[in-house]
């Protein structure tokens, strides 16, 4: 339950922010513009907070906060005297108009470039795309992708960490062909390009990883046998385990890596695993009883609250992504570029069908990502914020009637025509539009609930 309610405070925050931005974009752009703006709301519904300024617009907070709005003088909506025509948007010429509805969606961007600039900034912790396993006869391995290989750039987009190497090969979902540039390992010799056949390539990332059925892993450093930590209450803890333990065997088994160990708890929910452990030279043999565990997809697992001891990372393979003011400047650019990018080929991938409408999220898996990148920190929870107002950027600038994009279109289609679209056109579009984005978010919340 505190779970969920810290996801949906985390949710809170982040839809307050990024609507907030979005909204005061167009308000922002519409005063410059000289259009008086009678109400600016973060929310829908009955108004729980509301300000009147000196400026004599109202400043409101509503109830349902999947949203907001501003509100400008129109004659299209209602009547006013002709005395207020030059402070009315529709009676602006149409290239202020176009800036005014464009606005929201650009100041979604702009906040994304200071978010990533604020990551920059601050620093954030990085490994360097080492490839650990490869598995053979894999996509990669048949493409001569080998272990100890540093992943350099993917279709000459530089790729420093490995969430740039996942971004990359996300957006390859769908196509024929990729390429990867990498070091040999130890970076003796000169980089290569490796190109790689994805015509076979079926990737599901509701289920799976991109690397994992691309056939590899990145390096991580070795993990032993030996407890680093055993949690007090826990199943491990009952059985008598103590830290510096070494497993030696499990259910008559020997055991020479952590993953057996893994594999033999989770097999084993609430049943006795006989077992042999190596104590300060001395052989015991005691009993574990994992506890019952159930996953998000319904399974049953066992779960023993047990940690090993893991190796020591290579000192040059860890790094922060940390840069001064200006140079983050540069850097947050690119990095919101390259996002603008992956999103629109993503879109684009949706309506070509090489990416399934099942991959749509709703609001109950973006609760979930912002509550999951709060609990990580500032940091990661600034990098979910851009990566969100991006996506909120790029949606709302579709060619839909209700959206901003939509009205951007009509205001095209003025442009060449010398004349306002009929309001009655108009109307069929934002009816034709609704009923699109309506059943969009409908089989996106579908979709979250599949995932619960």
């Amino acid at each position: 339950m505190t779970g969920i309610i810290w996801n949906f405070a985390s949710f809170i925050v982040a839809l307050g922010i990024l609507v907030a931005v979005h909204e005061f974009g167009h308000f922002w752009v519409a005063r410059r513009c000289g259009v008086y703006v009678e109400k600016f709301s973060i929310g829908f519904g009955k108004s729980i907070w509301s300000k009147k300024g000196k400026d004599g617009t109202e400043y409101s907070v509503s109830m349902i906060p999947l949203g907001g709005y501003v509100k400008m003088l129109d004659s299209r909506i209602e009547a006013i005297p002709e005395s207020k025509y030059p402070q009315a948007f529709d009676k602006k010429p149409l290239w202020k108009r176009s800036a005014i509805v464009a606005a929201g969606p650009a100041f979604n961007f702009i906040f994304a470039i200071f978010a990533y600039w604020l990551v920059f900034l601050i620093g954030v912790p990085a490994v360097k795309p080492v490839v650990g396993e490869v598995t053979p006869n894999s996509i990669m391995a048949q493409a001569g992708l080998q272990s100890g290989m540093e992943i350099k750039s993917i279709d000459g987009k530089q790729t420093l960490d490995w969430e740039s190497v996942n971004l990359g090969l996300v957006s390859h979902i769908g196509d024929n062909r990729m390429v990867i540039t990498v070091s040999p390992n130890n970076s003796l010799g000169t980089d290569k390009k490796l190109a790689i056949d994805l015509a076979g390539w079926n990737f599901d990332p509701e289920t799976e990883s991109a690397m994992g059925t691309l056939g590899f892993k990145p390096y991580s450093p070795q993990i032993s046998t030996t407890l680093a930590n055993i949690s007090e209450g826990g199943a491990a803890f009952e059985a008598g385990l103590e830290a510096g333990d070494i497993i030696v065997t499990m259910k008559n088994q020997a055991i020479s890596e952590w993953q057996q160990v893994v594999e033999v708890i989770q097999d084993s929910p609430n049943t006795p695993i006989p077992m042999r452990v190596e104590r300060q030279g001395n052989e015991l043999q005691l009993t574990l009883t994992p506890n019952a565990k159930t996953l998000n997809d319904g399974r049953v697992i066992g779960f023993a609250g047990v940690a090993p001891e893991v190796g020591e990372w290579p000192a040059d393979y860890r790094f922060d992504l940390q840069y001064g003011p200006v140079e983050a400047v540069g850097k947050a650019i690119v990095k919101t570029g390259q996002i603008i990018e992956l999103t629109i080929t993503m879109l684009k991938k949706l309506i070509v069908g090489d990416v399934g409408i099942n991959n749509l999220s709703g609001p109950i898996s973006i609760a979930k990502g912002a509550g999951a990148t709060a609990d990580f920190g500032l940091v990661y929870f600034l990098g979910f914020l851009a990566l969100i107002s991006v996506n909120l950027g790029i949606i709302n600038l579709v060619p839909l009637p209700m959206l901003d994009g939509g009205h951007l279109m009509f205001f095209a289609i003025e442009a060449v025509i010398r004349r306002p679209v009929p309001e009655k056109v108009q109307e069929m579009g934002y009816r034709f539009g609704g009923a699109i984005i309506f059943s969009l978010m409908a089989i996106a919340i579908f979709n979250d609930f599949t995932r619960l």
